[in-house]
């Protein structure tokens, strides 16, 4: 864009069954509390065996199935500890001599073995056969000692008192501890079910015959709805008539309505507001940006990053340490010459005790919060290890076009003759362009809109080749283009108009005259506008410590134009796509961590390359595969709100894997028995409350996350 171009335009309430019907990717993941069931045929796909990289213990169980078992049990259980001699002999009271008192015990007793621990044997076979023992297996083997321990002492095979009441209480605490948390992970990831529900059931389809109510399933590419005041939009369309403002949190996040008019796009899920919209379906179902969303948030909350890696690690070698201290325990114990029922319930405290629960709780109940304030912020995780890597971004290298700028012309500068005001200028300048299609005159046109200002009637419209276009506005006749159209009418630039002119040209940007009879009342700086937005972004992130670059194929001046107005030091300029993924690792090989930003499509090698890719999605666009993050409002300032985000999930996550781990330091030598000497002893029911409020810490403190201000 210079000023020697020869064309003067010249351009640089609804059924669960529809839901999962709709989005059937929604269905098993949610109804099992959010735990990844369909692991297996995920690493499958990946080349990855299952047994080596998914395991869930909680496979098909939900939240509701804890609630009833521990509820019954519970039931079970309080006659259990009533009828028990040891709780009799500890609290001094005398339980009802009823007959077959004797036996309530141990036939309740069993029957919250095989009813509440049952879900337990379970998870742990499910282990043992992926050769991965983890806390249902050391659960199970407590609970399997305890009961057969108990029916030996009761058939009178070894003199000593059953631990039916330590049973009981063990099966019944750890049914609560697990219904608990699979409450809060359920609610984490409950953003699915969320999105599901803003889709209504039903549509109004416009026919020949008129209006129809039909099953949002039954919609087409190409039908016509009806979308009432107050109505949620079925499917993704175009707007073909009327106006209305639409609420569009869910999608952006931003909480401002969004007007729409005939020719705009909308999104299936969004609340229509107070006027009345005839829109063409252009995608339902799973082809919607709803349903996109959606994948993507499920995708994220099931990738597995590093600090998952390591709090995998970290449980199975706790499990492998606490099958090796019951085991110590039992035969120290015992060679100390302790009864064996003793030994025993040493040993069994030991396993409840050092059970990893809270270990295992602790990553994943973090990414699912975090996934879903990121969703409900416009921030869309696709890949977790991308936003873990976010908090060590060094540099956020953007793409121009598109991304620092709307990749769209409009006037960025302009002066007025004496005599006019820039207002009535631009007026002028918007009518007599307004019916050329030309990219620059339509950016003249877009910032006469974007100002409020109304357009005034043309007459007599008409390109000039290669010189410009002419137009009678409001009686006059004016004519407007680049220096051929000057050197044309042989007219002379003012000097009050000059300085921006040559500015405009030094900087690559095209100066476009307007004329009246052969004298210039105007000159408009056009160019790819900067978006307002990337002024904040750039600046907080600089305020983060995080320094800015700029990528981008266009000409040197043009660059150093954009990034001088934003703050940018480093501009690479005239860099061709195919070597934007280069540019990547040159910075990368000074050891400084690189997040890139563009739009998804000429960027995606470079996206692909960097430590964090970030891809900008339009708006509507959310299917962008290359990045690890996706920005739904392609609003540059949500990028130092990624950093936020990563930042205060990777705090979350260090707390939790610290006090999962850290506390067995201290539980399992105190469940072992080593301060017996001062009679201080723990029993397996202890020992279960005292892990399941781990797991409770654990759970709150993830809950905290939503706290963050992003």
């Amino acid at each position: 864009m210079t000023e020697n171009h020869h064309d003067p335009h010249e351009s640089p309430g609804h059924s669960a069954h529809d839901h999962e019907e709709r989005y059937p990717h929604t269905g098993q993941e949610q109804g099992d509390g959010g735990h990844e069931n369909g692991g297996r045929e995920r690493h499958r796909e990946h080349g990855t065996p299952s047994g080596h990289e998914h395991h869930d213990g909680h496979e098909g169980h939900s939240p509701d199935m804890f609630r009833d078992r521990f509820w019954l049990s519970l039931i079970l259980t309080i006659p259990v500890v009533f009828w028990s001699h040891h709780i009799q002999e500890l609290l001094g009271y005398q339980a009802p001599d009823i007959p077959g008192a004797r036996w309530i015990p141990p036939v309740l007793g069993t029957a919250v073995f095989l009813y509440g621990g049952r879900v337990f044997l379970q998870g742990a076979r499910r282990e043992l056969k992926d050769r991965l023992p983890g806390m249902m297996t050391l659960i199970s083997l407590a609970i399997l000692v305890a009961f057969a321990f108990s029916w030996v002492v009761e058939l009178g095979l070894i003199s000593a008192q059953a631990l039916w009441w330590e049973l009981a209480t063990l099966v019944t605490v750890m049914l609560l501890g697990h219904w608990i948390e699979m409450r809060s992970v359920t609610r984490a990831k409950g953003a699915l079910k969320e999105l599901a529900k803003l889709l209504p059931d039903e549509a109004t389809r416009i026919t020949d015959g008129g209006e129809e109510r039909v099953p949002v399933r039954d919609l087409h590419e190409g039908d016509l709805i009806l979308v009432r005041p107050g109505e949620s939009v079925p499917a993704d369309g175009v707007v073909k008539k009327g106006e209305s403002n639409l609420n569009e949190a869910v999608i952006s996040g931003e909480s401002r309505p969004v007007g729409k008019a005939p020719g705009d796009e909308v999104i299936a899920g969004t609340m229509n507001g107070e006027g009345s919209l005839r829109i063409e379906v252009t995608g339902t179902g799973e082809d919607t940006k709803l349903s996109g969303i959606m994948r993507l948030v499920s995708e994220a909350q099931k990738s597995k990053s590093r600090a998952q890696h390591l709090a995998d690690r970290a449980a199975r070698l706790l499990t492998a340490v606490a099958l090796a201290a019951g085991a110590v325990t039992l035969v120290t114990w015992q060679l100390a010459g302790a009864d064996i029922d003793f030994s025993i319930i040493r040993m069994t405290t030991v396993l409840v005790i050092a059970c990893p629960h809270a270990l295992g709780l602790a990553v994943p109940l973090v990414v699912a919060i975090s996934t879903s304030l990121g969703a409900q912020s416009g921030l869309l995780v696709r890949d977790r290890r991308g936003l873990e890597e976010a908090r060590n971004m060094d540099v956020v290298v953007f793409d121009k076009t598109g991304t620092l700028t709307l990749g769209e012309f409009r006037v960025v500068e302009m002066a007025a003759a004496e005599g006019w005001s820039e207002e009535d200028a631009l007026r002028i300048a918007a009518g007599v362009e307004s019916e050329s299609e030309h990219p620059i005159a339509r950016g003249i046109v877009e910032t006469a809109r974007d100002r409020g200002i109304h357009l005034p009637q043309a007459e007599g419209f008409r390109a000039l080749t290669g010189k410009g276009v002419s137009a009678s506005v409001e009686g006059s006749e004016y004519r407007m283009g680049g220096p051929s159209l000057l050197e044309e009418e042989g007219a002379k630039v003012p000097e009050e108009l000059r300085a921006l002119a040559d500015g405009a040209a030094e900087r690559g940007q095209a100066a476009i005259y307007l004329l009246q009879n052969g004298e210039v009342r105007a000159v408009f700086a056009v160019a790819d506008a900067i978006r307002e937005e990337s002024r904040e972004a750039v600046r907080a992130l600089q305020d983060q410590g995080i320094e800015v670059a700029m990528l981008t194929g266009d000409a040197k001046a043009v660059a150093r134009a954009v990034a001088d107005e934003l703050g940018i030091d480093t501009v690479f300029a005239e860099v061709l796509p195919e070597d934007k993924a280069s540019k990547i690792r040159e910075i990368q090989e000074d050891g400084r961590k690189v997040a890139m930003v563009g739009d998804g499509v000429n960027d995606a090698p470079a996206l692909a390359t960097a430590d964090v890719g970030i891809a900008i999605g339009a708006g509507t666009d959310v299917a962008v595969e290359a990045g690890h993050i996706v920005l739904v409002r392609s609003d540059a300032r949500d990028i130092p709100r990624i950093v936020s985000l990563s930042r205060a999930t990777y705090r979350k996550m260090l707390q939790n894997l610290w006090w999962a781990a850290g506390y067995n330091i201290f539980a399992i030598p105190l469940a072992a028995g080593v301060l017996a000497t001062w009679g201080i002893l723990l029993s397996p029911a202890v020992g279960a409350i005292f892990m399941s409020a781990s797991t409770v810490i654990v759970a709150v403190n993830a809950q905290l996350l939503r706290r963050v201000e992003l």
